[in-house]
Parts: structure tokens; C-alpha cells; sequence
């Protein structure tokens, strides 16, 4: 019966670069039988001279190891994969061609800095210079910008554009590897150039400290070779798409939520584009942030190295860039998934019978801008005038409306904990009588907590913490925690 088998990249040398090869058997021992005798190179790469599987070589049928089955002896169902695993010492790029009329040569340092790229067949001296006369966007300098930038100013890649607006603040360190703690207070964009010209003085790096907006995208995006999106809202990650689609550019997606990552390469000139997958954001507040939400921190470097492989293979022009593909991870199960994409004909950006020909107001697209007039007409409270309630001992109520595991980590003295999915339910526990003054950690999810109460006819008075419990340990009490 057919079944096929997936050999590393190690050993496509020994079967004329195929990375797949198709055999007829019954069992493990037959395919891989029918596989040497075909590539008589690599038998003696995968058994011993007593014929014999070599102990750094696993084999699997499906995502089964056939040391805990039966062997050589295991069964091969109709259609099924084998996959030869070997141990390996370090890591591997395909290559192709990155079209351009003349590349810059290599100097002789380069040569020795590059040396672990010259050797593979697959980069070579022709690649490392696609690589050198390559020009990268890089959105953001956060989690996912961190590992991107790193990895490709030391894989050479000569043109380094960053954008961001942000400064470093010390919740960021435990993922935002480029930036360290002589950087806390500094601009993200200042930390990481310093950074990445330290790696590599051969990469230039344009730094470019501002937001993206509608307003610019489109003349920035003209100048590079390559987008990728490493941003951490909506109304961007829209942008950076239908910019990169309106400019014919590549655009390298990845994002993180607490412990789960996906990846994709959007290229509409070739596939999908971000608006095939999701065609509409969700409802403001829907997806929390990393902020409100969390993210284990070896997450945003684990899918930011993702990213920045497949930035190097699309310089490279190679084959099997995660193009109309979107990759799943879940880094407490670490498991892999992989999801098939589709260009939507219907897309309103990149189909056929397009109706976006240039970019929109992406916060009022995301929502973003709805709100306002209800917010506008929310009463606030400012961190030291809450104190100063508590310091005259004015009769009122703290809500707190975080979850618990935040409430454990810091709280204003005499909060009473009322989760924000709880606060209709438990509506009972607030007094009508007396001022509720809503708290969370930011003010954002305390205001969508008056909003809810309000919903329900609520009568009494309800007024947000402004910056939440953040404020509270920056303005009124440092001894309170900030995460």
C-alpha cells in the first residue's frame, strides 16, 4: 500500500533533495527497505553495520514513535506518513531567488560572520547577498519585535526598518528581550537600535518613532522589500495589511495570547490576505490584551523566531514560506496545528471585485471610536482624589472588578472584589445608596463594568478609578505592585 515518507533536511542530500518520497509497504521495516534500496547512500546514515536503527534516528508513523509500538514490525496504514527524525545540532534555511538586478558583495568579515549560512547549499554567497540587499518593516519592538529584530540583524539582513512609539516599562522585560533594564524610562525605539547595531554593525537600522497611520503607511511601506506585522491591537494589525496589500508586499503575520501563538505569511499577489482569514475584527473588549490577558513570556519568542524564519525565506525565494497556510502553537501543550487558507473571492481588499482602493479610519473600523460618547459622559475619579476621599473618611464603596489572581498581586485597601463577568449577577452586593467607585487595572474594564450596571437600571452612583490601580501605585502608594 502507498505510503510516504518525510526525509530531514540532513538527509536530502542522500535522496537528490527530495523531501518526500513515496514507497509501497506493509510496516515500518518494508518502507524504510524500500527507501534505502532506492537511495542506497542512506542506509548506512540510518542503520548500523549489525543493520540496526540507528539510536539518533526516531521514527514515526503519524505522530506516533514506533519505539513504543511495534518496531520495524509496526503496520502502515493505506495513505499514511512516516516521518525520519534525526538529531540535529542546529538549524537549517531553504533558499530561492529574491529577484534584484545587482547585490552587494560580501567583506571579508561578513564572510566569517556569516559563515553557518555560507555552507548550506540552500543560502550560499548568492543568498547571504540577497540577504545584505534585503530591505525588512518590522511594526512594534515589543515581544514579537524583539526575537524579529535580533534575528534578522544577525542573519544579515541589510536594511532594518523599526517602528514604534512606545517607552520601555518593566513589565515589559520579562518578554521584550531587546530591551534591558538600563532601558526602563527610554524610548523602545532607541533601545533596540542600540541593540541591534551592537549585534551587527553591518545592518542599517531606520528607526522611525512614531504610530503607524493611515496617514503614513502607504509612503513607508513603498520603501521596503518585506512588512512584518508584530503589533498588539487591531486597528494596526488591519492597517499593516491593507497597507502591505495596496503596496504589493509580503507580510509576515504573528500573534500571542496568553499561551498560544499563530502564524502566517499574507501575500495577496499570491494568497490570502489577512482579511480572507478574518474579514471584520471582534467587538471591542472581545479579545483582552496581553496586558489585561497575560502571555508566558518565552511565547512572543518562540512565534517572533517563527516570523523571522520565514522573513529569510522569503528574501531567499523559498519554497514552503507559510503562505495560505496559518500555523497554530500551543506552548502548555506544545503542540502544533496547521490550518489551510483560502483567497476569499469575496474579499473586499484583495478579491477580484475589491472595494477597498485605500485605507480607512481603522479605530472607527475596530469600534474603537463607537464608544466615546458614552465614555465621554463617564464621571471619573483620579487616584488622589481617592485618597483624599479616604483620608476625610467620606462614607463609600470600592468595587474592584479584576480577577482574583490580579486581586492577589496588588489591591487598594478595603477593594471589594466583584470580577468584572460577575458584576451583573452580584449587583445585589453594591449599595444604590452609597457613591461605587469601580476600579480595575487600567479603567478600562471598569468602565465596561458601569456600563453593564447601568444596562440593568442601576440607580446609584458609579465613578471610574482612572488608570485604575496603576494610578494608585504611581501617584498614591508605590508600595503597591505594578504588573
Amino acid at each position: 500500500m502507498p505510503v510516504t515518507i518525510l526525509i530531514p533536511t540532513p538527509l536530502r542530500q542522500f535522496t537528490g533533495g527530495k523531501s518526500e518520497v513515496a514507497v509501497a509497504a506493509d510496516n515500518v521495516g518494508d518502507a524504510l527497505n524500500a527507501l534505502t534500496q532506492e537511495f542506497t547512500d542512506l542506509r548506512k546514515h540510518l542503520y548500523t553495520e549489525q543493520d540496526a536503527l540507528r539510536n539518533f534516528i526516531n521514527i514515526y508513523v503519524g505522530d506516533e514513535d514506533i519505539r513504543y509500538l511495534d518496531g520495524a514490525e509496526t503496520p502502515i496504514a493505506d495513505n499514511e506518513t512516516l516521518t525520519i527524525v534525526p538529531s540535529i545540532a542546529g538549524g537549517s534555511t531553504a533558499a530561492g531567488a529574491f529577484t534584484s538586478s545587482e547585490l552587494p558583495t560580501l567583506t571579508t568579515e561578513e564572510y566569517q560572520r556569516y559563515s553557518r549560512h555560507l555552507i548550506l547549499p540552500e543560502v550560499g554567497i548568492e543568498g547571504q547577498r540577497k540577504l545584505k540587499n534585503a530591505r525588512v518593516l518590522t511594526i512594534g519592538t515589543g515581544g514579537l519585535g524583539s526575537p524579529l529584530g535580533l534575528y534578522l540583524a544577525a542573519a544579515g539582513v541589510g536594511t532594518l526598518g523599526i517602528v514604534d512609539f512606545d517607552v520601555v516599562d518593566q513589565s515589559n522585560l520579562q518578554r521584550q528581550i531587546i530591551h534591558g533594564t538600563k532601558d526602563v524610562g527610554r524610548p523602545k525605539i532607541a533601545s533596540a537600535k542600540d541593540r541591534l547595531e551592537d549585534l551587527n554593525p553591518n545592518v542599517k537600522v531606520e528607526a522611525f518613532e512614531m504610530a503607524l497611520t493611515s496617514e503614513n503607511a502607504l509612503e513607508l511601506f513603498k520603501e521596503f522589500d518585506v512588512v512584518v506585522d508584530g503589533t498588539d491591537n487591531f486597528q494596526t494589525r488591519y492597517l499593516v495589511n491593507d497597507a502591505a496589500v495596496l503596496t504589493g508586499k509580503p507580510n509576515v503575520y504573528g500573534s500571542i495570547f496568553r499561551f498560544e501563538g499563530q502564524a502566517s505569511v499574507f501575500w495577496a499577489e499570491k494568497g490570502a490576505c489577512y482579511r480572507c482569514l478574518y474579514p471584520e475584527p471582534p467587538p471591542p473588549g472581545l479579545v483582552p490584551s496581553c496586558a489585561e490577558g497575560g502571555v508566558l513570556g518565552v511565547l512572543p519568542g518562540i512565534v517572533g523566531t517563527i516570523q523571522a524564519n520565514e522573513v529569510l525565506k522569503v528574501i531567499l525565494g523559498a519554497e514552503g514560506i507559510l503562505l495560505n497556510r496559518l500555523l497554530l502553537f500551543d506552548a502548555w501543550t506544545m503542540k502544533f496545528r496547521e490550518l489551510k487558507l483560502r483567497k476569499d473571492p469575496n474579499c473586499a481588499l484583495c478579491g477580484p471585485n475589491a472595494t477597498i482602493r485605500e485605507l480607512v479610519d481603522y479605530d472607527a473600523f475596530c469600534g474603537v471610536n463607537l464608544s466615546q460618547p458614552e465614555n465621554a459622559a463617564l464621571e471619573e475619579i483620579t487616584a488622589t482624589e481617592l485618597k483624599a476621599k479616604f483620608d476625610r473618611g467620606d462614607d463609600f464603596q470600592l468595587i474592584d472588578v479584576r480577577e482574583p489572581f490580579e486581586y492577589e498581586i496588588a489591591k487598594i485597601p478595603n477593594a471589594k472584589l466583584i470580577p468584572l463577568s460577575e458584576v451583573v449577577a452580584r449587583l445585589n452586593e453594591i449599595d444604590p445608596s452609597k457613591t461605587a467607585v469601580i476600579q480595575c487595572k487600567g479603567g478600562v474594564r471598569s468602565a465596561k463594568a458601569i456600563e453593564a450596571l447601568k444596562s440593568t437600571g442601576f440607580v446609584g452612583r458609579l465613578v471610574n478609578l482612572k488608570g485604575g490601580i496603576g494610578a494608585w501605585s504611581e501617584d498614591v502608594d508605590p508600595s503597591v505592585p505594578r504588573y
